[in-house]
Order: C-alpha cells, then sequence, then structure tokens
C-alpha cells in the first residue's frame, strides 16, 4: 500500500473513532441532563468500552447499555459459581450462611441476566416500553442480593456487581428515554 493511502486509512479510522466518542460523550451528557442519577464519567468510560459502540446512535448505545447489564450479571454469576466451587477455608463462601446466600445471589443476577438480556432484545425490536421494564427489572434483583447478604450478617460478596447493576440499569433506561 502506497504511503498516501495508508495515511488516508489512518485518516479515516480516526475520524470514525472521534465521531464515535462524540456519539458516546454527547449520548451521556444528555442522558446525565436528563437524570441526575447518571454519572457521566461513568457512562462515557463504560458505553465506550464496548465494541459495538463505535459509530452506533442513541439506540445502539440503548443496546450496549443493555448487553453491559447482561455481561454484568453474567459476570456475577460466573463468579459466584467460582466462589461456591471453592473448598471452605479457601477463601470463598466459607459457611454455610455465606454459601446459601452467594447460591440465592447467583439465582437472583442469573434472572438478571435474562431480564438485561430481554431489555436488549426489546429495544432491538423498539419495543422501547418494554425494554425499559425489563432493565429496571435489574435494580431490585441487585437490592435483593444485597438484602440476603445483610439478613446473614455477612458483607456482600457481589456488592460491587450490584452497585454496576443498578447504574447501568438507570443508564439503560435514560438512553432509551433518548431516542426519537
Amino acid at each position: 500500500m502506497s504511503p498516501w493511502k495508508t495515511l488516508l486509512v489512518a485518516a479515516a479510522a480516526l475520524a470514525t473513532l472521534l465521531a464515535a466518542d462524540a456519539t458516546v460523550e454527547s449520548t451521556c451528557k444528555a442522558a446525565a441532563a436528563m437524570d441526575v442519577r447518571i454519572d457521566y464519567g461513568f457512562c462515557v468510560s463504560e458505553l465506550s468500552k464496548h465494541r459495538d459502540s463505535p459509530g452506533a446512535d442513541t439506540w445502539g448505545l440503548a443496546k450496549v447499555a443493555a448487553n453491559l447489564g447482561v455481561n454484568n450479571a453474567g459476570g456475577a454469576v460466573r463468579e459466584a459459581d467460582a466462589l461456591l466451587a471453592r473448598p471452605p477455608g479457601t477463601g470463598g463462601a466459607d459457611d454455610a450462611k455465606a454459601r446459601a446466600a452467594l447460591g440465592q445471589c447467583r439465582r437472583l443476577y442469573f434472572d438478571m441476566e435474562l431480564a438485561f438480556a430481554g431489555a436488549h432484545d426489546e429495544i432491538d425490536a423498539r419495543q422501547y416500553a418494554a425494554g425499559k421494564e425489563m432493565a429496571v427489572e435489574g435494580i431490585p434483583l441487585a437490592r435483593r442480593c444485597d438484602a440476603v447478604f445483610a439478613e446473614a450478617r455477612i458483607p456482600s460478596l457481589l456488592a460491587r456487581r450490584g452497585e454496576y447493576a443498578e447504574q447501568i440499569a438507570v443508564l439503560c433506561i435514560a438512553i432509551t428515554d433518548l431516542i426519537k
């Protein structure tokens, strides 16, 4: 390839990346202006990490947010499985209360994974109200998991997953509301 063609391809790639960032940033700015619960930095950081964000419009970014919810919930399920698979005394769920709480939360996060997948599918089908209903289901599921650990009087082993789930659910709903 000639040096000019290489330069042209590089310039086009850079322009695409800059346009994608502008779309993510402008969408996050609009979402944060609409809902005070939206953390602009979190929004830009998380949406920008996803492979489908470059070049995505608002509809595409709403689906990305739902997909991030799927990924987080699925990660929580795998994390719970890994902790439950460890023998007692090795840093997993070491007592019966912790194992029971983790088992309950594993089921809650599995349900959350399905809810976010449903949100993605509904948004993809342009059924925005149904998509938002599915996304909002992630919030009480995360809170129920935290409550399970609180009732067992042990710190949640999945607390950061729950915080992320709530943030990404609110973000998914806000971005969906921006779709024209």
